[in-house]
């Protein structure tokens, strides 16, 4: 069974419901490929790495096999300027 394609709404969707209240914009050019800026409180005082984890472990078992690449840019609400 072929998996369900990744768009750029339903990986926004899977992050915010592993960070709620996150600010999520994510965009692709082919749903292979994917920028995400991330905007969440959770963030504050957590290396980039860190960020990163919390990012993946939403994401789960997708990262590597329907998301080949992710481009992350993690800020807290101070950081981003909201």
């Amino acid at each position: 069974m072929t998996p369900p394609m990744m768009t750029p709404d339903r990986i926004a969707d899977l992050i915010r419901a592993g960070l709620p209240g996150a600010a999520v914009h994510v965009e692709s050019d082919d749903n292979t490929h994917f920028a995400a800026r991330i905007i969440a409180a959770e963030f504050s005082g957590l290396r980039p790495i860190a960020r990163h984890q919390l990012i993946y472990k939403a994401l789960g078992e997708l990262m590597g096999r329907e998301i080949h690449a992710l481009s992350i840019e993690a800020l807290t609400p101070q950081e981003a300027g909201t």
